[in-house]
């Protein structure tokens, strides 16, 4: 089994792999101090397991292991913290294991040889665990064969057509497979519905504009505007009307 180890402390990186290589059946190949790396790391080494800690700077462990769920073949994810948090209590029921630091190697073992490749049903749970616990802060997406993250503050709306949904942002734009319903319950707090195919970051709503017969939202910074649908007119009024 392939092993990815991430943490943003050396020593802690050292200590894993000194207990890794005592157990037969495991090669570690790979290296990360963050979850940016991790991504990266995770899909070109064709990881089976993933040992990352939470508490990491930038992108941190739980943020990176749900974008890791959305891999093509996702690896089984073992969290490792120096912290107890009660949340932790929901991963072990959905196939998500965490380790307690210092990792003990008896611990480390039984965690190992209970992992593997997880279903997409299983992926599908796990990912909603996560999101019940901390929305994204970043959505990932594939351009030009890399994983690229934009920032959900950066974010200006997302824009439903055919199967993709189109991200725009402040460097431009990219596609998703996500669907609006999952982004619109996840971004609840920072976005709102103004059409069944589009959702808007509520800090970059201007103002209202008429196109031909019909109502729009304008976006500050930007010159696109956003056709609103009647069922949600009153609401994206009355959101104009307290800005």
């Amino acid at each position: 089994m392939k092993v990815l180890i991430v943490d943003d402390e050396k020593p802690a990186r050292d200590r894993l792999t000194r207990m890794v290589e005592k157990l037969p059946g495991y090669q570690i190949v790979g290296y990360a101090s963050n979850g940016n790396e991790a991504l990266q790391l995770a899909e070109s080494s064709a990881a089976d397991i993933v040992l990352m800690d939470i508490r990491m700077p930038g992108l941190d462990g739980i943020q990176a292991a749900r974008h890791l769920s959305g891999l093509a073949q996702p690896p089984a994810v073992i969290f490792t913290t120096a912290y107890a948090d009660h949340a932790l209590e929901a991963f072990e029921t959905h196939a998500v294991d965490y380790l307690l630091k210092p990792v003990k190697q008896d611990r480390l073992q039984q965690s190992l040889e209970a992992a593997r490749k997880p279903t997409r049903a299983q992926v599908e749970e796990n990912t909603e665990v996560l999101a019940s616990i901390e929305p994204r802060r970043h959505i990932c997406a594939r351009v030009r064969g890399n994983l690229v993250l934009v920032n959900i503050e950066n974010i200006y709306y997302f824009h439903a057509e055919q199967k993709y949904v189109t991200v725009r942002h402040k460097e431009g734009e990219l596609l998703i497979e996500d669907a609006l319903k999952s982004l619109e319950t996840e971004f609840a707090e920072k976005f709102v519905r103004i059409h069944r195919n589009a959702l808007i970051n509520l800090k970059y709503i201007a103002g209202m504009v008429t196109h031909n017969d019909s109502q729009h939202v304008s976006v500050k910074e930007i010159d696109d505007t956003l056709e609103i649908s009647r069922r949600h007119l009153a609401a994206i009024r009355k959101i104009i009307k307290n800005l």
